[in-house]
């Protein structure tokens, strides 16, 4: 008597537990590229902005290519590349380092735009009042230029947490890696894809209620 060989097995809770923790590092790359490119994007805004000439010469080419070159092929290219240079990273650190400069050159505009938010005006005012340059940046720019930009902001790294699903292609196990790996085995696409989109919904909607509670509170 023949037996049967079961191929593939339904969807359990072992899985959905897999995809949590795949939602974890997903989560993890994401706030560190974000975070990580959200500070050099305000350096480079600044250079933008104080430094129209030679910063604009030195700095929006680099910042072009990144917002230019489709991500994944600079994921990939970056992965093959920089063994040759020597640097031996894994996916995770790969996909970190581009994402962060990804990051840093969308941020980049948007920080130079918050700093142009500030009038003349407000900045002449901040410094006839014994204020040096760095303490106008700190008490008077930042805080009205971070208001402005916020919304955008936001834009930026909730972009950026779903654009990380791309690092998938170097191997690195996120949510999107890990769903076609149970894609294979369980042969249940539709739910499997269900699953990942609430758990990306799970990760963004908290940030996009926040930023909005944030934003009418600093209308008041």
């Amino acid at each position: 008597m023949e037996q049967t060989v079961t191929v593939f097995s339904g969807f359990s809770a072992q899985d959905l537990l897999f995809l949590g923790e795949a939602a974890l590092r997903t989560l993890w790359i994401s706030l560190l590229s974000i975070a990580i490119g959200s500070f050099l994007g305000g350096i480079f805004g600044w250079v933008l902005y104080e430094s129209k000439n030679w910063g604009g010469i030195l700095v929006n080419p680099v910042l072009d290519i990144f917002r230019s070159v489709p991500l994944i092929v600079q994921l990939v290219l970056f992965y093959n590349f920089a063994p040759i240079v020597g640097l031996n990273l894994d996916a995770f650190e790969s996909g970190l380092v581009v994402l962060t400069m990804y990051t840093s050159a969308l941020v980049a505009n948007v920080a130079r735009g918050g700093i142009e938010s500030v009038g003349r005006s407000m900045r002449i005012a901040s410094r006839s009042l014994g204020m040096s340059y760095w303490q106008d940046m700190r008490h008077v720019v930042f805080p009205i230029g971070t208001r402005a930009i916020f919304p955008s902001w936001v834009g930026v790294a909730l972009g950026v947490m779903k654009d990380s699903a791309l690092v998938s292609v170097l191997g690195y196990v996120e949510l999107v890696k890990a769903s076609q790996v149970l894609i294979t085995r369980t042969q249940e696409p539709l739910l499997i894809i269900l699953v990942v989109g609430a758990f990306y919904f799970v990760l963004s909607y908290p940030v996009s209620r926040y930023s909005a509670k944030l934003e009418r509170r600093w209308s008041q």
